[in-house]
């Protein structure tokens, strides 16, 4: 079940609870705490099984017509599952009923590394689009690929 989340000690409970889980993707501590802190103003997406949520994805306006899929985290126990697209497919309504016309992720460019090979393809498999990559926004070891999709007419 995905619910929209609003109170801003949930979201930042459920950031923590799952991207701790997930220090394969989410290693830096001051990233981490940066998504944690800074998903309280986003729009929060919580995937749960039951009561417990075992993923959620915020989105963050970057333009008046671009929201960005700012963060994303899915417990391992749960991937492939089926969970993350569901968070994907609800956040493209949310972000079309706010009005947003263009959704866009960032992650590292394919052939870096496994886990974030397996990223880009699900990106891929959900409909985002390659625009950029930019090779030293993050730094050398990991340079940024940003991936977009028209929320128009889908």
């Amino acid at each position: 079940m995905i619910v929209e989340i609003t109170d801003s000690n949930e979201k930042q409970t459920i950031a923590r609870e799952v991207l701790e889980a997930l220090t394969d993707w989410f290693e830096v501590e001051e990233s981490r705490e940066g998504y944690i802190s800074g998903c309280t103003d986003w729009t929060f997406l919580a995937a749960k099984e039951g009561q417990k949520a075992i993923g959620f994805l915020c989105l963050k306006e970057t333009g008046k017509a671009t929201v960005e899929l700012a963060v994303m985290g899915v417990l391992k126990d749960h991937h492939r599952g089926g969970v993350g697209r569901q968070l994907v497919e609800r956040a493209k309504e949310a972000a079309r009923e706010k009005g947003y016309e263009f959704m866009q992720v960032k992650t590292v460019k394919m052939g870096m590394y496994e886990d974030y090979d397996r990223t880009n393809l699900f990106y891929i498999s959900c409909g985002f689009k390659e625009l950029e990559v930019f090779p030293l926004l993050w730094d050398e070891a990991n340079p940024c690929q940003i991936y977009v999709m028209s929320l128009k007419n889908q």
